[in-house]
C-alpha cells in the first residue's frame, strides 16, 4: 500500500492535475465568456424594446399633461373668473356670492376629468378666493414655484408632490387678464391625484415584471405607489445598463418629459430578459463536461509516459539550488535512454562546477591573502623610512634633552608597526589614532613651529575596529602634500566621530595646504582606481593602499562602502575621509 501510494505521487500525476486544471479554466474562461456576449446582446435587444415602451409612456404622459393644461386653461379663460380677478385688481371687495358662484364653473369642467381632486384661485396678491376659506398663496407653494409660473405667463407649471397630501400632485398656472392686456390677475392651482399617472403600478409585476416609474428630479416617485417617500435618486443618477431595485436586478431605460421635466423610469427584471439563457447555459455547461472528460482521458494517457527518475533529478536539483550540488544517484539502472542520457549529462555538469568552485575559491583566497599582505609590505617599510628620516632631522636639530622623549616615542612607533601576529591586523580606533598621535609628535619635532595639529575622538568610536596603519598614511600624506608645500605655517586635523549613517564611523583628515584643482582631483581618483604598481615618493602609494585594504577588508559588509572621499579646492586645502561600520570588517575571510 505504502509503495503504491508512491508510486501515484509521481510527476506524472501532477503533470496529470496541471492539465486538467488548465483544461477546466480555458472552458471556464470560454464559458463564461460566450455567456457573457449572448447575455449582453440579450440584454441590449430588450433595452430597445423598452425604449419603445418608454417612448409610448412617455406619449400618453404627455397627453395627460395635456389634458390637465387645457382644463386649467378653460378654467382661466372662464368668463366669471376673469370678471372676479379684475375686480379683484380693480380694488373692488369681492362678495360671498360671487366666490359662491366660482364652485358651479370649477365643477362643470371637473367633472369632465374627476382625477383632478381640486381647483383653487389665487388673486394677484396671494388671497384665496376658491375655495372659500383663508388661505395663502405663498404659504400653499414655495415662492420659486411663483417665480416661475410669472415667467412662464400663464404657461402650466409642474411643482410635484403636494406638501398636503402625498397622494396628490400639484400644478400651477398664472391667470391672464384678456380685458387688461393679458396682465397679471391671479394664479390657478390644480390638485391631480396620483393615480392619474398611473403608468404602471411599480409594485405590481405584469407578465414581463415591468415597472414604469415617473420621477421628478430629486427622485421622489410621482406616479401611483404604496411608499411616496421612496427615494429613486440612485436609479435617476446611475449610468448603468443594469441596476438593481429593491432586491431584485433590472435593465433600466430613461424617457424624460420635456413638459414636465420628469424622468420615466422603465424597469425590467433581468430575469425575463435573460430568460432565454437557461437552455444556453444548460448547453456550455454538458459541452465543457464532455470537453473535461476527454481531456481528462488523453492527459492520463500522456503523464503516464513520464517516469520516476525525472522525481529523482529534481530532488538532485533542488539539493543544488539549496547550496549542495549532488549528483543524481544510479543514472545507469535507469531504462529510458533519454532519461538515463539526461542523468549522464547532469552529473557531468555537477562534476565540472564541484571542480570550478574548489579551484576558483582557492585561487581567490590565495590572491586575496597575497594581495592584503603585499599592500602591508609596501606600506611597512615606507612608514619606516621616513620614521628614521625624521630621526635623522631631530638627531640634527635637537639637543641630547629631547632625544630621550624622541627615542621613547619612536620605540611605541616601531612596536606597534612591528607586530605581525594574525590578532595584531586589526586594532581598535584608539590604538590607530594613539599611533597618528605618535607620528605627529614626531613631525612637529621635524618641523618646528611652522606645523601644529589637533586630534579628536568621540569616547563611544574608541573601540571600534580597524586595520592597523589604515589612518596613518593619509596622515602623512597631508603633511608631504599639504603642509611641506605650503609657505607658512601648516596644520593638520584629524577627527573620529559618527557618521550620518547609522552604524558607522567617519574619519577625516584635514589640512591647510596649497589644494588641487579638478584636473588634478580627477586624476588623483583615476590613480585610487587602478593604482601604481610600486611604491614612489609622491605618486599616491599610501593612498592607494588605504583605497584597496578598504574594499578589500570591508567589501563583505552591509551598505556601500565608498571608500576614499576627498574634498580639496586651490588656496582652501585638502580634507580627506572614509567611513567604516562598527562592527568591523571580514576578518576571517582573509584569514585575519
Amino acid at each position: 500500500m505504502h509503495e503504491r501510494f508512491k508510486e501515484l505521487n509521481t510527476l506524472r500525476n501532477q503533470i496529470f492535475i496541471g492539465f486538467l486544471l488548465v483544461m477546466l479554466i480555458i472552458l471556464l474562461v470560454s464559458g463564461v465568456f460566450v455567456y457573457e456576449r449572448v447575455s449582453s446582446l440579450l440584454k441590449n435587444n430588450a433595452e430597445r424594446h423598452i425604449q419603445q415602451t418608454a417612448v409610448q409612456a412617455s406619449g400618453r404622459l404627455d397627453a395627460q399633461i395635456d389634458q390637465i393644461d387645457s382644463l386649467m386653461e378653460q378654467v382661466a379663460n372662464h368668463p366669471t373668473v376673469q370678471k372676479l380677478l379684475l375686480e379683484e385688481l380693480g380694488g373692488k371687495e369681492v362678495s360671498f356670492n360671487q366666490r359662491q358662484s366660482l364652485l358651479q364653473v370649477v365643477s362643470s369642467y371637473q367633472a369632465y376629468l374627476p382625477s383632478v381632486g381640486s381647483l383653487e384661485l389665487y388673486t394677484a396678491d396671494y388671497d384665496l378666493l376658491f375655495p372659500i376659506k383663508d388661505g395663502m398663496l405663498s404659504t400653499r407653494i414655495e415662492s420659486r414655484h411663483i417665480s416661475e409660473a410669472n415667467l412662464q405667463k400663464g404657461r402650466l407649471v409642474w411643482i410635484g408632490m403636494d406638501p398636503n397630501d402625498d397622494q396628490s400632485l400639484l400644478a400651477i398656472r398664472q391667470v391672464s387678464l384678456m380685458d387688461r392686456w393679458f396682465s397679471r390677475g391671479g394664479y390657478l392651482i390644480a390638485r391631480i391625484q396620483r393615480s392619474y399617472f398611473q403608468l404602471n403600478d411599480p409594485l405590481a409585476e405584469s407578465d414581463s415584471g415591468e415597472s414604469i416609474l415617473l420621477v421628478d428630479d430629486k427622485g421622489q416617485l410621482l406616479g401611483s405607489g404604496d411608499d411616496p417617500a421612496m427615494s429613486l435618486l440612485p436609479l435617476l443618477g446611475s449610468t448603468e445598463q443594469t441596476v438593481e431595485f429593491q432586491g431584485k436586478e433590472y435593465v433600466q431605460v430613461k424617457q424624460r418629459s420635456e413638459k414636465t421635466n420628469w424622468t420615466l423610469l422603465v424597469l425590467t427584471p433581468v430575469s425575463y430578459v435573460t430568460a432565454g439563457l437557461s437552455v444556453l447555459r444548460t448547453v456550455l455547461l454538458i459541452s465543457g463536461g464532455i470537453g473535461t472528460l476527454l481531456f481528462l482521458i488523453m492527459s492520463f494517457l500522456l503523464s503516464t509516459m513520464i517516469t520516476r527518475p525525472i522525481m529523482q533529478l529534481i530532488r538532485a536539483m533542488r539539493k543544488s539550488r539549496m547550496g549542495v550540488l549532488t549528483p543524481s544517484p544510479h543514472p545507469q539502472a535507469v531504462s529510458t535512454m533519454e532519461i538515463r542520457e539526461l542523468n549522464n549529462t547532469y552529473n557531468g555538469m555537477i562534476a565540472n562546477m564541484n571542480e570550478l568552485i574548489r579551484v576558483v575559491y582557492e585561487k581567490e583566497v590565495l590572491q586575496s591573502r597575497t594581495e592584503l599582505k603585499a599592500l602591508q609590505a609596501q606600506i611597512n617599510p615606507h612608514f619606516l623610512f621616513n620614521t628614521l628620516e625624521a630621526f635623522n632631522w631631530s638627531l640634527e636639530e635637537k639637543g641630547e634633552e629631547e632625544l630621550a622623549g624622541m627615542v621613547v616615542v619612536m620605540s611605541r612607533l616601531f612596536r606597534y608597526i612591528i607586530g605581525n601576529s594574525d590578532k595584531d591586523e586589526w586594532v581598535t580606533l584608539k590604538e590607530e589614532m594613539e599611533q597618528v598621535r605618535r607620528y605627529l609628535q614626531i613631525m612637529e619635532m621635524r618641523l618646528g613651529e611652522r606645523f601644529s595639529w589637533s586630534l579628536a575622538l568621540a569616547a563611544p568610536e574608541s573601540a571600534v575596529p580597524v586595520p592597523k596603519l589604515l589612518v596613518q598614511p593619509i596622515v602623512e600624506n597631508a603633511i608631504l602634500h599639504g603642509v611641506e608645500s605650503r609657505i607658512g605655517n601648516g596644520s593638520v586635523s584629524v577627527t573620529a566621530e559618527p557618521s550620518e549613517r547609522a552604524g558607522w564611523t567617519r574619519v577625516s583628515v584635514s589640512d591647510n595646504g596649497p589644494g588641487m584643482d579638478e584636473d588634478k582631483l580627477r586624476a588623483l581618483y583615476r590613480t585610487l582606481d587602478g593604482g601604481p604598481s610600486i611604491s614612489v615618493k609622491g605618486n599616491g602609494v599610501g593612498l592607494f593602499n588605504v583605497q584597496r585594504r578598504l574594499k578589500l577588508y570591508y567589501s563583505g559588509v552591509e551598505g556601500e562602502m565608498e571608500g576614499l572621499q576627498i574634498v580639496s579646492k586651490p588656496g582652501q586645502g585638502t580634507v580627506i575621509a572614509f567611513e567604516i561600520p562598527n562592527h568591523g570588517g571580514s576578518r576571517d575571510e582573509y584569514g585575519q
